[in-house]
């Protein structure tokens, strides 16, 4: 009796296999400069692994705080005009955002970083002829950044993001129905290297990462690389740099950006100097920059009082002002 029960299930296991729905995630790419959680980054052209003074430097370069004396608590919040998502584009666009979402929660403390972030927000819901299509797909991350620094020769700066993620997709597609569950992790590196008035930097995102699906094969993300340079005076910041797939198929994007601020502390008879600044930022990115609609124009600005400071930025593509994505930060400096 045990070889026809044992044949039996394993043509049950082959039938319950084959009405299986296929996974609709086909896009585990994430590390987008679209993507990036920092106004000052994204007001600067889109990409940072050399400016220390970004104080959300630890998502794209974990070795740019090597060096950081200093505490704060930060969030960004996104808003954008897009245009809402079809079914048909959810899968190729699994890492989209809501329009409308914070994008990012980090206590800075010195030489680490410990952050919360919503990195992927799908929901799809509507109706096609007479059928209910339904996508939800969330992805959160949690990660620590451990970063050092040595002068011995030159400046040089190094550190690690670890990543835990999880998520969970719920989908409906006529007789397709998938609830389930992922969990993974991974992880980023970072160095920099200071001469003079010029920094260079480099950066692997998800270098070794991995993601189990409770019911479908696991999955790895896509690993990226970045590399930049820096010249930095008193008062003018200008960086470039590109950044791409770590794979035979790439889609590099270069970068170029610029920073002017104003430092406008007082210091009042008696009393401590009151620190106040002000930033205004200008950048562009694009695969070739081939036309103005291939172009992302990028513009920012920032002022800091005291331990308070506030930035923005603006995002769009082709000078098309209407669909730009605004990103805002909150931070406040901590004793």
């Amino acid at each position: 009796m045990k070889a026809p029960l044992t044949i039996l299930l394993a043509l049950l296991g082959l039938t319950l296999a084959a009405r299986q729905p296929v996974l609709p995630i086909t896009s585990y790419d994430y590390a987008l400069p679209e993507n990036n959680v920092s106004p000052i980054c994204i007001g600067m052209g889109g990409l940072n692994v050399t400016n220390t003074n970004d104080f959300f430097a630890s998502y794209t370069n974990p070795a740019l705080i090597g060096s950081n004396d200093k505490s704060a608590l930060l969030t960004s919040f996104r808003l954008a005009d897009n245009d809402k998502l079809t079914f048909a584009q959810a899968a190729s666009l699994s890492s989209a955002l809501n329009s409308k979402q914070f994008k990012y929660f980090t206590l800075l403390t010195k030489q680490s970083a410990w952050t919360y972030q919503p990195m992927a927000r799908v929901h799809i819901s509507e109706m096609q002829q007479g059928k209910v299509l339904y996508y939800d797909y969330q992805l959160d991350k949690v990660q620590a950044t451990l970063a050092a620094s040595d002068k011995s020769w030159q400046p040089i700066g190094f550190g690690m993001n670890l990543k835990y993620l999880a998520g969970r997709l719920v989908y409906l597609h006529g007789a397709d129905f998938i609830d389930d569950k992922v969990r993974g992790f991974s992880s980023d590196i970072g160095l920099t290297l200071q001469t003079g008035s010029m920094t260079y930097g480099v950066a692997a995102y998800d270098l070794i990462s991995r993601m189990w699906w409770e019911n479908y094969d696991a999955v790895s993300l896509q690993r990226r690389i970045a590399l930049g340079a820096q010249y930095q005076s008193d008062n003018l910041t200008l960086n470039g740099g590109l950044q791409g797939k770590l794979s035979r198929s790439t889609d590099t994007t270069f970068h170029l950006g610029m920073q002017y601020g104003w430092d406008m502390g007082v210091r009042r008879s008696g009393g401590p100097r009151t620190a106040q600044g002000l930033a205004v930022r200008l950048g562009m990115y694009s695969h070739d920059f081939s036309s103005t609609s291939a172009i992302n124009y990028t513009f920012g600005s920032g002022y800091n009082y005291n331990i308070l400071r506030f930035d923005f930025s603006l995002n769009n593509s082709g000078l098309k002002i209407k669909d730009s994505e605004y990103l805002f930060s909150l931070g406040v400096g901590l004793p």
